[in-house]
């Protein structure tokens, strides 16, 4: 059944307006017969649950040091890299009990415990952080998930070489459909766990209650016809949030009783109560290019004058959610001074094509006489309600209505050179973005945004780390399907769904002291999934002593010297499939199989190559009259990897810096050897011979689409954190290029 767009929208402000009473009604059952949610979900861990035995910890460290070619450095002061996920939410977001009401998804019924046995047995990281919203956080959920985290680390043995550290936090979840005021979504990650390192509540963004996650609930029953019994619960939910007062916004954090709502409504508040509480914390902005959260024209400037590089040191380039890392110069739909919507002139050569694009050629498709004046009418309809839907992050398809969703090909989204990119991208969110803008002032003191980069899940289901193995695209991933049998939604988005990205540090140890010192100083870099090891260094000369220096992934260097820079990277290994002996003997058949779908990191001694690396350099000191797409060189450099070698090793140098110094940014990609992905091809398309989408073939969660994994080949990869170069000489002002130089030379084997 297709529905007209005014049908629906009038169905759904009907759902809603029943919604009450169905609250009343059911809450009065909930009242009567209650499931105790809180307690569930916040339910302590087991005393069952054993560490990770140490012969195993032991072994999977040394194979990365020996991929180095220094395993006996463990103790004397070298950096070892562990990886880890920073986003990790369970069943106290309110998103996650909407899929579980709303959809079914009893997956999404999993809380902290099963978020710690996840991380120590399916995935197996060596660090994690749970970041559930804080908006939907009440003060018995936060208490529950401070004691379980803490329970977490306690069973991790020796706190000086634990087998997993997990880290305390939560999502501040911020938008906002103007982009003036948009500031998207950001975790915070918290270094201590002792009552003197945390805040007593978690800050929101929001004061009050998510009052429409409550009402989107209640068209649950009426969507599939699920039960009521997690209703109820979602239901008990909403009204103890209604019970609960919001804190005063002119009180002091540390005067402020400890059962209230604290909320920030920018991120210059988030940090302001940040530093009265005074706690080492990280603030991580995440999510930022996906279009279901971020508006058509959100823009990285607007954050510029709210940004704290004491705390907003990392960004999330990379999760389940898709990859943000690339810039790319396409304009969205905009309105006129008379509010009406015009698409922007069509640019083959940026590899996108907008939905009112997509909209004139299949209005003028379906016109008996294509060249009328009336068709062209009918195109001109076409055209703006598929600009509007664009802008306002709506789905196209009501523009020419007799389409099916496949006809609609990936129009608005980045074309297939991309890697699996994040949904509806928004370019001026993305990573490259961020590090081209910025102003200088008249003493040369620069604005600008200097993140490292991780990589992490974005997963709703309790599990951290869900890219160890490319499986469970419904379960590993949150593309889940669809809450009302009608076209509400881009049925597209499904495919747009990943297993998610790892965070990878170099630290001086495996304890909780060395990983969050290690993030604070940027010596990170992001993976797709796999845990491939990267090293990326500056080389340079002691101006006292003349000895080489070396400065690692993250650092910020001053100096007019041409730069010198050495990469090394070696891939992931092959997995073995099931899980490993210890696992058997820690967990049951049956828990395996639920909590890690029967399949564990399991390494074998077997390493995938790395086929290219790539170097990106960026430099928002350069003068441009066009714009920032100039100052992004993607990619600067390429080298090949050698066949039949392990691992990647080469320098290069960049002689054009040296003739005209100007803050630049480089950062390298190691891609590996193709394997089989979930949604590997997003929407699966069929193409011309110019590469264009003719007709997609989505995977829609489990709401009529395809149940299997989706499976495509694409090349893994892992993204260094940037190397922030600044003249020591003159200022900081935008400066011309000289002409191009670089030098490339292979290093020793």
């Amino acid at each position: 059944m297709r529905l007209s767009r005014a049908t629906r929208v009038f169905v759904l402000v009907l759902l809603f307006v029943l919604a009450v009473p169905l609250l009343v009604a059911v809450g009065l059952g909930g009242l009567a017969g209650r499931i105790a949610w809180n307690a569930r979900s916040g339910q302590p861990l087991e005393s069952r649950v054993p560490l990770r035995p140490a012969p195993h910890t032991e072994a999977s460290l040394e194979a990365r040091l020996a991929a180095r070619g220094d395993a006996g450095a463990r103790g004397a002061g070298q950096r070892t890299i562990l990886f880890g996920d920073l986003h990790v939410h369970t069943s106290h977001s309110a998103d996650a009990q909407l899929q579980r009401i709303v959809l079914g998804v009893r997956e999404s019924d999993r809380g902290p415990a099963d978020a710690c046995d996840f991380a120590r047995f399916c995935s197996q990281v060596d660090f994690w952080s749970i970041n559930d919203h804080a908006e939907s956080l009440l003060p018995s959920s936060w208490q529950s998930t401070v004691e379980a985290i803490r329970e977490c680390n306690a069973l991790a043995g020796d706190p000086a070489d634990p087998d997993l550290v997990s880290f305390l936090g939560w999502e501040w979840t911020q938008q906002d459909f103007d982009p003036g005021r948009h500031y998207g979504h950001k975790n915070v990650v918290l270094a201590g766990l002792s009552d003197e390192e945390i805040p007593a509540r978690p800050i929101a963004f929001m004061p009050g209650p998510h009052v429409a996650f409550a009402l989107m609930g209640a068209v649950g029953p009426f969507a599939k016809g699920h039960d009521f019994s997690g209703f109820r619960d979602f239901h008990r939910w909403t009204m103890d949030q209604f019970g609960v007062e919001d804190c005063s916004p002119d009180t002091p954090v540390r005067d402020l009783p400890p059962d209230c709502h604290e909320s920030a409504t920018t991120p210059s508040a988030l940090f302001g109560k940040l530093d009265e509480w005074g706690h080492r914390a990280l603030v991580i902005p995440h999510g930022l290019s996906w279009g279901v959260t971020n508006p058509a024209h959100a823009d990285l400037r607007v954050q510029l004058e709210q940004h704290d590089p004491a705390r907003q040191r990392l960004i999330e380039i990379y999760s389940g959610h898709g990859n943000s890392e690339v810039y790319r110069d396409f304009e969205r739909p905009t309105r006129d001074a008379d509010g009406q919507w015009s698409c922007p002139p069509f640019d083959p050569t940026l590899g996108v094509e907008l939905c009112c694009h997509r909209a004139e050629r299949l209005a003028r498709a379906r016109c008996a006489s294509p060249e009328t004046a009336a068709c062209d009418a009918v195109v001109q309809e076409a055209i703006r309600v598929a600009a509007e839907s664009d802008a306002s992050m709506s789905l196209p398809y009501s523009a020419v209505p007799d389409a099916l969703p496949e006809e609609w090909g990936d129009c608005s989204q980045l074309g297939a050179d991309a890697f699996l990119p994040a949904f509806n991208y928004r370019p001026r969110q993305s990573a490259q973005y961020a590090l081209a803008i910025g102003q200088s002032d008249e003493a040369g003191q620069a604005d600008r945004f200097r993140f490292g980069f991780i990589g992490s899940s974005d997963n709703h289901r309790g599990r951290a780390g869900t890219g160890y193995k490319e499986m469970g695209r419904l379960i590993m991933t949150d593309g889940v399907g669809y809450p009302l049998p009608f076209d509400v939604l881009d049925v597209r988005d499904g495919s747009y769904y990943y297993t998610g990205g790892l965070a990878a540090v170099h630290a001086g140890g495996r304890d909780r002291e060395a990983i969050f010192s290690a993030l604070e100083r940027r010596e990170t870099y992001a993976t797709s999934g796999d845990r491939i090891l990267l090293w990326f260094d500056w080389i340079g000369a002691s101006g006292d002593t003349g000895d080489t220096i070396q400065r690692p992934m993250g650092s910020e260097v001053v100096t007019d010297a041409s730069p010198r820079f050495r990469v090394r990277a070696h891939g992931a290994f092959e997995q073995k499939p099931g899980c490993p002996g210890f696992v058997h003997a820690a967990l049951d058949a049956e828990r395996i199989e639920s909590l890690c779908l029967g399949e564990c990191f399991h390494p074998s001694e077997i390493r995938k190559t790395i086929d290219r690396i790539e170097v990106v350099r960026i430099r928002p000191g350069a003068a441009s009259t066009s714009g920032v797409g100039p100052r992004i060189e993607d990619p600067w450099l390429r080298f090949d990897c050698p066949e039949g070698e392990e691992g990647c090793l080469f320098e290069f140098e960049d002689l054009e810096y040296a003739q005209s110094p100007v803050e630049t940014a480089y950062y390298v990609r190691a891609v590996q050897s193709e394997s089989l992905a979930v949604n590997g091809d997003p929407l699966r398309c069929e193409r011309d011979a110019e590469g264009r989408c003719l007709r997609a073939r989505a995977c829609a969660g489990d709401a009529g689409g395809p149940v299997d994994d989706c499976l495509a080949p694409v090349g893994e990869r892992a993204w260094s954190s940037p190397i922030f170069l600044s003249p020591a000489t003159g200022t900081l002002a935008a400066r011309s290029p000289a002409p191009a130089q670089t030098r490339l030379a292979r290093s020793p084997q």
